[in-house]
């Protein structure tokens, strides 16, 4: 077996980006839970909850982010780089269950709405406009190679927008006199943060079971390696992510005219990356002359 990969890594996290952002948001949740308690605003208690598991999922996907740059050792061969998919899986796990409680007490509210200052309200949570709006800010360079970072960015831009629905319930509070805008808020809150978590709670669990990242068609990637010169066929094609940012792949090579030698392997591993983003490439190359026969082609499915 030859092995060959890439290393072209994508650039590591701005820890100050995550230190800035857990700062500015454990500020806020601060700020915000205590002002809903004396106010009795479901709404500011529903956002402060919500920017909590967002501060939780920022630690969760900072610390992943450093354990995932941590080298292999005889335990860990591949390094900690799958921390990085559990933290977005466990963060979008604890955003559902947040989202499940407050939908829950936003309809019992609903029913007997309390009475609160809509003028706090706006002031509150236009103030989580401008620190949600800032921190998806730092994260907007890493959103496209991250799934953590792209999770991060996303929790925030969407943070921004619910919390100028909170201004936007405290206005029509303000302006209507009916409290029952407050519970009403909440329940949007939820379907926005549900529909902004679902596809990264999709994508964590997919990956964390070993599927094909989703910006990669295996298909394609199989169609080129059969296509590369001195290839007859091939067989158990595996790929796969290692972590939130790199892909892995192996795969047999069936060569009846022998080995094609080491510049052939970093060919093909160059181009696996620029073309399919795959970063460690791991190929098994076999002469298929019948005397031994591979006893994984029978398990191939791709």
């Amino acid at each position: 077996m030859v092995h060959a990969h890439s290393h072209h890594h994508t650039p590591q996290t701005d820890t100050r980006a995550f230190q800035i952002g857990v700062g500015l948001n454990v500020g806020f949740v601060l700020i915000e839970a205590a002002t809903g308690l004396i106010i009795n605003s479901l709404a500011l208690l529903a956002d402060a909850g919500h920017n909590l598991s967002d501060v939780l999922g920022l630690g969760l996907a900072w610390g992943a982010s450093y354990l995932s740059q941590r080298p292999p050792s005889q335990t860990f061969t591949y390094g900690l780089r799958r921390s990085s998919i559990l933290a977005s899986l466990l963060n979008a796990l604890l955003l559902m269950m947040a989202m499940g409680a407050i939908a829950w007490e936003a309809v019992r509210q609903l029913q007997t709405p309390s009475e609160i200052s809509g003028s706090v309200l706006i002031g509150v949570a236009a103030i989580g406009v401008v620190i949600n709006s800032i921190t998806a800010w730092l994260f907007l360079g890493g959103r496209t190679h991250d799934l953590n970072i792209r999770a991060a960015f996303w929790h925030m831009a969407a943070d921004a927008l619910v919390s100028l629905g909170v201004v936007l319930a405290g206005a029509a509070i303000l302006t209507t006199g009916w409290f029952w805008f407050d519970p009403a808020i909440s329940l949007v809150i939820v379907v926005v943060v549900v529909m902004s978590t679902w596809d990264l709670l999709k994508d964590s669990l997919k990956l964390s079971l070993d599927a094909v990242p989703a910006k990669i068609d295996p298909r394609a990637v199989h169609l080129f390696l059969a296509e590369r010169p001195g290839v007859a066929c091939l067989h158990d094609l595996h790929i796969w992510a290692m972590s939130t940012t790199e892909t892995a792949l192996t795969a047999h090579l069936v060569m009846p005219d022998g080995h094609p030698g080491d510049d052939f392997l970093h060919q093909v591993s160059d181009e696996l990356h620029h073309y399919f983003g795959i970063d460690h490439t791991t190929l098994q190359i076999e002469i298929n002359d019948g005397v031994y026969p591979c006893q994984l082609e029978s398990d191939s499915r791709v």
